[in-house]
């Protein structure tokens, strides 16, 4: 029998898949679906928003940008068939937050140890660069994972710019430096991890280093053991707007309910 937060994760992804908020990313990822690329041409792309995955006791939740045309948007799992899989794969099972290094397609036995991966947006947006609209439409579902997660987690990894944004408008954290290596402690015990996104255009360039990569995933692990960290930011104090408590009680009545009803923010 599943458990009560495994159990809700399921049926929130089972809402994402079906969700139909963002017309202009819907019809991009068709559109991919058909012109595919070559070394993908005999496969059947996913083409729908894409579901996330990992441990519902996840203590590390690890926030993306989107899926990739060609990775999760045709494997059907976030982080999934491409480079930044890759890299993200390899990083987790050197820490101890997944059984094998390679992420390559929903059937591939990847298993995730308190870890949980998600993304700003389900849907693969135009040149990486989605509408603050549809951001605006998928920050429901962030926000329902982030309390589904809220009684396990201890670190939120943010990578690039627009996660990192995402997750901080969704618990109304304000003042904030995006920085690749930035740490923020929360008064509630939780901690911020910022990080550059494992993209090409940043591992290819050296912007981003696996020697920077992995000591991100180092340092989540040693919060999370509990041990000892070097933290040069300072405590953020999280406050609650008036639209995260109508988003909440919305997630009350799902999480009450055992059905979702979460806020149409179209």
């Amino acid at each position: 029998m599943l458990v009560e937060e495994d159990w809700l994760l399921h049926k929130l992804n089972e809402m994402v898949v079906q969700c139909k908020l963002c017309p202009r990313l819907l019809k991009y990822i068709r559109e991919v679906r058909k012109t595919k690329t070559k070394r993908f041409t005999n496969q059947v792309y996913w083409a729908k928003p894409v579901p996330t995955f990992g441990d519902p006791k996840a203590k590390l939740l690890v926030i993306g940008l989107a899926p990739a045309a060609h990775g999760g948007n045709r494997t059907g799992r976030i982080f999934t068939g491409d480079s930044s899989g890759d890299w993200l794969a390899r990083a987790l099972f050197e820490t101890g937050f997944a059984n094998k290094p390679t992420s390559v397609s929903r059937d591939d036995g990847l298993i995730l140890k308190e870890a949980y991966l998600t993304a700003a947006v389900r849907c693969v947006p135009l040149l990486n660069k989605p509408d603050p609209s549809e951001i605006s439409n998928c920050s429901q579902y962030l926000l329902a994972e982030t309390k589904l997660l809220e009684k396990t987690k201890k670190v939120i990894l943010a990578l690039g710019k627009i996660a990192f944004d995402a997750y901080c408008n969704v618990c109304n954290v304000k003042g904030l430096m995006f920085g690749h290596d930035k740490i923020y402690p929360f008064s509630d015990g939780k901690t911020l991890i910022v990080s550059y996104h494992p993209s090409r255009r940043n591992t290819n360039t050296g912007k981003l280093t696996w020697q920077m990569w992995i000591n991100i995933f180092q340092t989540a692990r040693s919060i999370i053991n509990g041990e000892k960290s070097e933290v040069h930011d300072l405590p953020v104090n999280i406050c609650e707007s008036n639209e995260r408590q109508t988003i909440s009680r919305s997630w009350m009545d799902f999480h009450n309910n055992k059905s979702i009803r979460l806020c149409d923010r179209s």
